[in-house]
């Protein structure tokens, strides 16, 4: 296959960005990986890695799949990931296998199906970036090498080429700024901690859930060995973090001269954790401190030679001035230039769709053009809901990334642009003097959707949009190893409604009534017919029982399941604030007590029966790095605090919102329990609501939850099906019932 209309040769700039590791080595690479994958059915497949099969293709990453002797399997890619994502299209597209966050059906057939002639595919997109900085603290941020490891080889599978590498960090601008003078408590007080180290990276925070134990530097060190190590191995060419500009307070007690200013604090915070101090890009000690930083984070773990760093994430410069944002970017890029003279930086375009006020054309050129043209590469981070393409002349001139965000906060929820992210990226690469040279997901959270990521990560091979019924008929028939009429419907479904919100600059925030704090101006709307959602939940339920065994079924049983469950909450809060509108206490009574005392106890029991949906796992991962109680407790508010009041006093109150086992009992139960018992008292008394009253009291509740040391289960309780079957016939049909008759009324 000759590549047409791809990514390839337009930035000799970028030439030099290209697989380390030798071809045997990759080869043995993904020959492990395999071996991870389907044990000692990995010695039915031949892996080659041969670059030279790339250079035939424009570089362009490549691999040929084809039958060989004794009914093998052979596979030859130009790189590690090219070769592992022939072996998943194969085991996808002729063995009906699949491979998930949410778990995997691989029932691999004996003896291997056989490949007809040679199939040759060649990707158009030259890279496949992963990753959004925020993935790093609302994802990734407790895990160890074991799931590290297997995110890697998802990475692999899926096509992933140009993964961010950010872990370890910390340690680095530990010893850069003992270096410089400061003092431990100097750099205690600047660290975040764990679960905020993002927005600390980003200049937004500082302090907050800190300081960072020492052992939390070790164990992050050897982790990115391992993970550099691994994602180098199977050809990828991984992203280092670099320097912005942003430094602790203290460091204008040790250099009194330095241009440092104080920003304005970001977002509800104020400057006990926020106001971040920006050294001036002209001062010197810019450049030192930068220079430095690449230089031991170089000298720990080698480079690849792409950098990221974001200057003014969510943050408003000092200037407008086109001079002082050139003169910005020109120093960050020095800075990397002067550790690395092939240093290319990597820049989440955020900032311009976040702040588009300020963010005007000439600040856009000024910003970008302070970086040589092709040094640079830009991620259009919101492509499939705000593309900034379009509107700046393909970012004049500087290569970038067309991205699909997607999720906010790793809130659980299900949701998709479907029809976006089919025919955004094409439009993209044809866009006149396009300068796109890849695709990308970046989204704030992992494991959740797992369609939505496999639907991008097979459109960055493609040429063209696909039939989207047809495949997302092929998608469940091998999710779950079955081709039931029932459960291939409800697909059908979910992908013309849920799956496909349209409305233009939608954010993927779960704005449901559960997972707020209950007042009586809630949002109830959604993007798509009620009934489709409905009816889909209908139909996985009858297809449940014989496929119970699935894990992949089990966990989109309970998805789908809670899914509607969330929107019955929505009926019953609309109820609830009707009745007491009304000053009706006894409907008022009916409606809360059902909502408090069965619907969210039983959506507990629901979550709590599934090993995805668990609180209690979240916790233990985070206690499990510490060395001691006191790390652990550390931890564990770090972990408590960002799913529910993201800060000190709910700064950013519910943006992290999580569904699961535990939490739904006793955090937003309680928070509902409260609202309902309060709307009561108001009623009896003749008394009026008060938010703000409210507001305090519940916040005690909120704060409660994060400091109560509860331990919570890390494995399911309960019979999954029975409980979905209970919650199926208590619930389906008294809601479909309210919906038809709203239809009649409407």
């Amino acid at each position: 296959m000759t590549p047409q209309g791809g990514t390839e040769c337009k930035f000799e700039t970028l030439a030099h960005l290209k697989p380390q590791a030798t071809d045997d080595t990759q080869a043995r690479a993904v020959g492990d990986l395999l071996q991870r994958l389907i044990g000692a059915r990995a010695n039915e497949f031949i892996v080659v890695v041969n670059r030279s099969l790339g250079l035939a293709n424009g570089d362009l990453d490549t691999y040929e799949l084809r039958s060989a002797r004794n009914e093998m399997i052979s596979v030859t890619g130009n790189t590690g990931v090219a070769a592992a994502t022939g072996i998943y299209n194969y085991l996808k597209y002729f063995c009906n296998c699949h491979v998930s966050w949410s778990g995997d059906q691989l029932r691999v057939p004996s003896p291997l199906p056989s490949i007809t002639g040679v199939l040759k595919i060649t990707t158009p997109n030259r890279f496949r970036y992963y990753q959004n900085v925020c993935t790093q603290s609302y994802s990734m941020v407790w895990w160890d090498w074991e799931r590290w490891e297997r995110e890697i080889d998802w990475m692999a599978l899926n096509g992933i080429n140009l993964p961010l590498a950010f872990s370890g960090q910390e340690a680095i601008w530990q010893e850069v700024y003992l270096s410089l003078g400061l003092n431990q408590s100097d750099i205690d007080s600047f660290f975040t901690g764990p679960a905020f180290l993002a927005w600390g990276r980003m200049s937004n925070l500082h302090g907050w859930g800190g300081p960072l134990p020492q052992s939390w530097h070790l164990k992050q060190l050897y982790l990115q060995y391992k993970i550099l190590n691994r994602m180098r191995s199977l050809g990828m060419i991984p992203v280092l973090p670099a320097f912005a500009g942003q430094v602790p307070e203290a460091i204008s007690r040790i250099y009194p001269k330095a241009n440092v200013t104080k920003l304005d604090p970001w977002s509800h915070f104020n400057c006990t954790y926020s106001c971040a101090y920006l050294l001036d890009p002209k001062d010197p000690l810019f450049q030192r401190i930068g220079t430095l930083f690449l230089t031991q984070l170089i000298r720990q773990f080698g480079t690849d030679h792409v950098y990221n760093t974001d200057t003014f994430n969510e943050m408003t410069p000092v200037s407008s001035e086109p001079a002082y944002l050139s003169s910005v970017s020109e120093a960050v890029f020095s800075s990397m230039t002067s550790a690395d003279t092939q240093a290319v930086w990597l820049m989440q375009g955020w900032l311009f769709v976040h702040q588009s006020a300020f963010w005007r054309p000439p600040q856009i050129k000024a910003l970008l053009g302070g970086v040589p043209l092709g040094r640079m590469i830009v991620l259009d981070l919101f492509a499939e809901s705000h593309p900034m393409y379009s509107s700046t002349q393909s970012f004049y001139g500087q290569p970038f990334i067309w991205c699909m965000l997607h999720n906010f906060g790793g809130n659980s929820g299900l949701f998709g642009t479907v029809e976006s992210i089919n025919r955004g990226p094409f439009e993209a690469l044809s866009f006149p003097n396009s300068t796109m040279v890849g695709t990308g997901l970046t989204p704030e959270g992992i494991e959740q959707n797992p369609v939505v990521y496999e639907l991008m990560s097979e459109l960055a091979w493609r040429r063209e949009p696909v039939n989207l019924q047809k495949w997302v008929s092929l998608y469940s028939a091998r999710r779950y190893g079955s081709r039931d009429e029932n459960v291939a419907a409800a697909w059908s479904l979910l992908f013309r409604s849920i799956y496909n919100c349209t409305i233009p600059f939608y954010k993927n925030h779960n704005h449901s009534p559960l997972v707020h704090r209950p007042s009586l101006r809630m949002n109830t709307d959604v993007w798509y017919n009620r009934s489709d959602l409905f009816e889909a939940w209908r139909l996985m339920y009858t297809a449940a029982k014989p496929l119970m065994s699935v894990e992949t079924f089990k966990h989109d049983l309970v998805d789908v399941t809670r899914e509607a469950l969330q929107l019955v909450v929505s009926e019953y809060y609309l109820e609830i604030r009707k009745a007491f509108q009304k000053h009706l206490l006894s409907e008022l009574l009916t409606a809360g007590g059902v909502l408090v005392y069965d619907l969210l106890p039983e959506l507990d029991r629901l979550l709590s029966s599934e090993s995805r949906f668990l609180l209690g796992v979240w916790l233990e991962q985070a206690r499990s790095l510490a060395l001691d109680e006191r790390e652990a407790s550390l931890y564990e508010m770090n972990a408590r605090n960002q799913i529910t009041l993201w800060g000190p006093e709910g700064n950013i109150l519910d943006y992290a919102s999580k569904e699961w086992g535990g939490l739904i009992g006793d955090y937003y139960s309680q928070r509902w329990s409260l609202f309902v018992t309060t709307l009561v008292k108001c009623v009896d008394r003749g008394s009026p609501f008060k938010q703000d009253a409210f507001n305090r009291d519940v916040f005690k509740v909120e704060k409660g939850f994060v400091y109560n040391q509860r331990r919570y289960p890390s494995k399911p309780t309960g019979d999954t099906y029975e409980i979905a079957t209970r919650v199926f016939l208590k619930y389906y049909r008294p809601i479909m019932k309210k919906l038809n008759k709203a239809a009649c009324h409407s």
